[in-house]
């Protein structure tokens, strides 16, 4: 009778991973574990820190503030994952919410009647649409002309925030307009408008990378593109549509940095940002190398980026060494993800596999040979 299909050789059944190390391996588990340490560590700092109260209307509270600052990283964040699961990198993000900032600003400041909402609206669709072109740019460079990825952006990093400074002339552009004010700074639903409209993006995103073939070829082209085209797969396409997602996000985020702030900063809007969400990508579990890629875990990552922001000025920590303790903390994160580092720090040892019977088979041997 043959023994069943869990059952290995010798009649031993093979030892399973018990739950909680299943838990342990899913890929959101530590960043959501490192993001609910950083949140409960706060508490110590400060008690109320979990408090959400309504006031005119409005939610208010510390977690709130999170997620309406965090909400241009998480945008900004969420075309680099695409960009990333191509085996890509965008430097000109920044650049770009720079941009588009300055020139929706721009635009409302020198029109006739700047607090309309067909000015406001224009002033969108003008900067979302040259963020478009900059992502284009960027995506015929990589796809058509073979230029490495972060030298196409990082050209456009450095003449972008040169673009942005023209736009402004190198001042300060200030607006005074409820309607562009509502998309980084106003609430709708008792919700800040931004963290509503960052979470209608990344809702959109999912679906569309989840719910059809476009996600798999992403991560086709970026884990293999030499077997992606020879099935077919157009990647110049996809290379182009990614670059052109990531400028358009980062356009958005623009709009939001800038409308809550009523002015836009050609010099210091956007400022390395990209950096930032290079590491929210990192942190969420996509790797650099291309492939897959997870907008959760991104997400994730934005938002234990930005809760370290709220972390250091909690703790005090002096702003000459915030720089140096943030990226102590981002690499602890990183470690701890790393299942190597898991296993060295654990000094775990893989059980030695089992010898042969060489015994039981000579003596079945000389049964059937004497």
């Amino acid at each position: 009778m043959t023994p069943p299909d869990d059952i290995g050789a010798g009649g031993r059944r093979p030892a399973r991973a018990p739950g909680a190390r299943r838990l342990t391996r899913h890929r959101l588990f530590w960043p959501a574990t490192f993001l609910a340490s950083l949140l409960l560590g706060n508490v110590a700092f400060t008690h109320d820190f979990f408090a959400v109260r309504v006031q005119n209307g409005h939610l208010y509270g510390s977690l709130i503030d999170i997620l309406q600052f965090g909400a241009p990283l998480i945008l900004v964040s969420l075309g680099m994952t695409l960009v990333i699961a191509t085996r890509g990198i965008d430097l000109s993000v920044g650049s770009t919410v720079a941009i588009a900032g300055a020139l929706a600003c721009e635009h409302i400041a020198t029109a006739k009647d700047p607090g309309s909402l067909p000015t406001v609206l224009s002033a969108i669709t003008l900067a979302v649409g040259v963020a478009a072109a900059i992502g284009l740019l960027n995506g015929l460079l990589v796809a058509r002309l073979y230029v490495q990825p972060i030298v196409a952006t990082l050209v456009l990093m450095v003449a972008g925030r040169g673009v942005a400074q023209l736009i402004t002339d190198g001042q300060i552009i200030s607006v005074s307009s409820s309607a562009y004010k509502m998309i980084g700074g106003g609430y709708w639903l008792t919700l800040p408008f931004a963290v509503l409209l960052a979470a209608a993006l990344v809702a959109v995103t999912s679906f569309v990378t989840r719910r059809t073939a476009l996600g798999m070829l992403i991560e086709s082209v970026g884990g293999n593109p030499v077997a992606s085209r020879l099935v077919g797969v157009r990647a110049a396409g996809l290379l182009v549509m990614v670059y052109v997602v990531s400028a358009v996000c980062a356009a958005v985020a623009g709009l939001m940095i800038s409308s809550n702030v009523s002015s836009a900063d050609g010099n210091n809007a956007g400022l390395w940002i990209e950096l930032d969400a290079i590491l929210a990508v990192v942190i969420g579990g996509t790797a650099l190398t291309g492939g897959r890629f997870s907008v959760g875990g991104t997400v994730l990552g934005a938002l234990i980026i930005q809760t370290l922001s709220t972390t250091i000025y909690t703790l005090g920590v002096p702003p000459e060494t915030t720089l140096v303790f943030k990226a102590l903390v981002v690499m602890a994160v990183c470690l701890v993800q790393s299942p190597a580092f898991r296993a060295r720090l654990s000094r775990r040892r893989r059980p030695a596999a089992s010898a042969p019977a060489v015994g039981d088979a000579g003596v079945r041997q000389q049964e059937v040979h004497p």
